[in-house]
């Protein structure tokens, strides 16, 4: 079955899309990639994004309109996907959309938020659409991320030693095998999160980004200040946890700054950078990984990549998952075709041992496309591995 995934981060910058011929055969579950393309948000309506996200206040009439025009921007991408990657003859899109706030209380979510409406996306395109995936686990009492942990144990399955996958997108995340015991995933705090704001603030919007970390590379790590930031609480939480930008906003930065005095710009960048790659390394250290199989816009910045090796420890082997077959910048992509593909069969789409819920759960809810909706057989049971076979 040929599936494109469709995917925004916690980045909001763009809006990724990877095409994956799927095959399932007995408990393995094959995957061809083929190929990604991704597209950018309009200006306008990023500037629309980032001015509704917590914790800023927001309508219900803008929400309506970002529920709108995030749908119309997956839909025109995953119609370019179609007809650039699956000649035109994809089965099934698998849409993550744009999430716009996680709702957590006590230590539990309550609740989350993705715009993007499916329907623009059936539309668009004439093939039935899967959405709103992480509700689903939440109501049966899990965190509801990081939902690529299902996929990344799969794949982590038969490594040799004691494997683990980070993401490192807006916020990071990462899946670990320990040698003993279940498996663990959970967001290990800011990713790109609190350096990108910090670039487009520091630069009055002139950047988006801190283009191969070249900004944070001519900066000294500021320790006071870095101090007073891994003093957050979340970093001391036990798994399974979640967090956002509801937790990780510019004002997060804003109040420690206020705290340690002036910060010379490249300073607080050079911070930033260490933060992440330091509670990363946090936070794998009590799994004791052998090797670290790193994804996301993250692995793009040499500086945080090589801060993160030095975090890390010697024994940690560092690569990305190219070595897998699967491109680090389109892994969550990926990701979710094969999240989509589940729900179509039938099948959980959850790792209720990473994300706290009380069992496995079908994913998501599914808009029809143009024609009948006729649902393929449901297997006899889910797949416990991945392969990845070809190169996208």
């Amino acid at each position: 079955m040929r599936v494109v995934g469709l995917m925004s981060g916690t980045s909001y910058d763009a809006v990724d899309a990877a095409a994956a011929d799927l095959v399932l055969d007995g408990d393995t579950l094959s995957l061809t990639p083929l190929g990604m393309v991704g597209a950018p948000y309009e200006d306008e309506l990023r500037a629309a994004l980032a001015a509704a996200l917590p914790p800023a206040h927001t309508t219900m009439a803008e929400v309506c309109r970002l529920d709108t025009g995030i749908g119309q921007a997956f839909a025109h991408l995953a119609v370019r996907a179609d007809r650039e990657l699956c000649s035109g003859r994809a089965e099934l899109i698998a849409s993550h959309g744009q999430t716009l706030y996680h709702w957590t209380q006590d230590g539990r979510v309550r609740g989350t938020l993705q715009l993007g409406a499916p329907a623009w996306i059936a539309e668009a395109t004439g093939l039935p659409v899967v959405a709103d995936f992480r509700p689903r686990d939440i109501t049966a009492g899990g965190q509801g991320a990081p939902l690529v942990a299902l996929i990344d144990l799969m794949l982590l399955r038969g490594r040799p030693g004691r494997p683990a996958a980070l993401n490192i997108g807006g916020i990071a995340n990462l899946t670990a095998l320990p040698a003993t015991g279940a498996p663990v995933a959970f967001d290990t705090g800011p990713g790109n999160a609190l350096l990108d704001a910090a670039v487009r603030e520091l630069t009055a919007d002139r950047l988006a980004y801190d283009e191969d970390g070249a900004l944070a590379a001519a900066g000294r790590v500021h320790e006071p200040l870095l101090r007073r930031l891994l003093a957050e609480p979340y970093y001391r939480l036990p798994a399974p946890k979640t967090t956002g930008k509801e937790l990780f906003h510019p004002g997060h930065l804003r109040a420690a700054l206020d705290v340690c005095g002036p910060v010379p710009p490249l300073d607080v960048l050079a911070t930033l950078t260490r933060l992440t790659a330091r509670t990363v390394a946090d936070a794998l250290r009590p799994l004791d990984p052998t090797e670290v199989i790193a994804s996301g816009g993250g692995t793009r910045n040499p500086t945080l990549m090589r801060a993160l090796r030095e975090e890390l420890p010697p024994h940690a082997a560092l690569s990305t998952s190219d070595a897998l077959g699967l491109p680090a910048g389109a892994k969550e992509a990926y990701a979710f075709a094969v999240l989509g593909f589940l729900t179509l069969h039938g099948l959980p789409g959850n790792a209720p041992e990473c994300t706290g819920a009380e069992g496995p759960r079908v994913l998501g809810s599914l808009t029809p496309g143009r024609g009948p909706l006729r649902l393929p057989p449901v297997p006899a049971g889910p797949p416990t591995r991945l392969t990845v076979t070809g190169r996208g």
